[in-house]
């Protein structure tokens, strides 16, 4: 009886940094450094809005589902490269490396929306303040949530399913630290071109339709605050959008430098870093210190908490 010659990939090796040796592990304990310090800091912005009334404002409720993105952003990627770092088999399933590409893709896509939500939302409130109230009702708020979400799952779905329908038979060896499409594209022992294809069109709807919509509403906000005369209400208008520009550049620069990279190269898991462990560290940071609402809302929750402990 002939036996079946079955070379099926099972599982994928994720090379990481194995190349760094004794570096490692201290790789390792810096980057569970970042994650716990990346989940509490975006824990205690959710904390902050849900425990404080007046922060029960649209603006506010993005900035959560921003915290809620980042969190299981990172929890989607960085686990697995900790667990990497010391482990000495560095292998994930076949349907758990799907399973983490479709999840950190589908959330980094609906953050890009997000961004852009946020941007309506403040170039809404500076445009027309005296509509806003009644433009941003309930309704709106909640689609405009969901939005970002359900954006995320059906684009980021697609390329999915394209790429997880490939013919893998080997090598099964991804040099990165998570499933991305162009590694494991380039890993199919099947035509790939449609796949790219598929691929490439969900990137625009992903990435370049949402930062195109992102950066015509803050053109348009500054323009609109260039026009007001009086210096002190210019200043405040700037002062609503600059934690939102930081964040939203930080994000942007950083994708745009890793994507521009070579792929393949030394440096771009080095640079995927960058907008996978230390963006979403800096961004609860960036609102807890360039907010002043965020910045009140500590101070009153820390007077309070003292003034409790002198009973």
């Amino acid at each position: 009886m002939d036996k079946t010659n079955d070379t099926a990939v099972e599982e994928f090796i994720l090379l990481a940094f194995s190349d760094l040796y004794q570096l490692q592990i201290p790789l390792f304990f810096v980057t569970l450094f970042v994650y716990i310090m990346c989940v509490f800091g975006n824990f205690v912005i959710l904390f902050l809005v849900v425990a404080e009334p007046s922060l029960h404002t649209p603006m506010y409720l993005f900035i959560s589902e921003l915290s809620v993105l980042e969190v299981m952003f990172v929890s989607c990627i960085v686990p697995n490269l900790l667990a990497n770092l010391i482990a000495d088999k560095k292998s994930i399933s076949f349907s758990g490396c799907f399973i983490q590409l479709f999840a950190n893709t589908a959330l980094g896509t609906a953050e890009c929306y997000l961004f852009a939500v946020m941007a309506y939302d403040r170039d809404l409130a500076i445009y027309k303040p005296l509509h806003y109230s009644v433009i941003m009702t309930r309704k709106v708020c909640v689609q405009l949530v969901l939005l970002p979400w359900i954006v995320g799952i059906i684009t980021v779905l697609i390329s999915t399913v394209f790429t997880a329908n490939l013919e893998f038979c080997g090598p099964n060896e991804i040099n990165h630290f998570f499933c991305d499409y162009y590694p494991l594209q380039s890993l199919a022992c099947s035509d790939t071109f449609i796949t790219q294809v598929v691929t490439n069109s969900g990137a625009v709807f992903a990435l370049v339709l949402p930062f195109i919509a992102t950066v015509g509403l803050y053109t348009h906000i500054i323009f609109i605050i260039l026009k007001i005369k009086s210096a002190e209400s210019k200043q405040k208008a700037f002062s609503t959008i600059s934690s939102h520009l930081t964040v939203t550049g930080l994000c942007y620069v950083t994708v745009i430098i890793v994507y521009a990279v070579p792929k393949g190269t030394h440096y771009s898991k080095f640079l995927a870093l960058t907008y996978t462990v230390i963006a979403p560290l800096l961004n609860p940071f960036i609102y807890a210190f360039r907010n002043k609402d965020i910045k009140r809302t500590l101070i009153k929750l820390r007077r309070l908490k003292l003034c409790q402990g002198s009973f």
